[in-house]
């Protein structure tokens, strides 16, 4: 089951509603994403809570072999 990249964004943006959230899909499958998500919240966290943060927006869809997406490329930050 693929996904479409405004479903992605608007996971994302329900959690991050202020950030500037760009995804590329890589392979043209539905399957395979790039995220870059920026946002002030990042602001003292390591990228690693950075990135559970989103995950955690995703709502399971990237959970086991029956997610609905397969690959995410995640890149957080905060503003410069």
């Amino acid at each position: 089951m693929a996904m479409e990249a405004q479903d992605i964004e608007a996971l994302i943006r329900a959690a991050f509603p202020h950030a500037k959230i760009t995804i590329t899909d890589l392979a043209g499958d539905g399957n395979h994403y790039a995220a870059e998500v920026i946002d002030e919240s990042f602001r003292g966290q390591n990228r690693v809570q950075q990135q559970r943060a989103v995950y955690a927006a995703l709502q399971g869809k990237m959970d086991g072999p029956q997610g609905a997406l397969h690959a995410l490329a995640l890149t957080t930050k905060a503003p410069e």
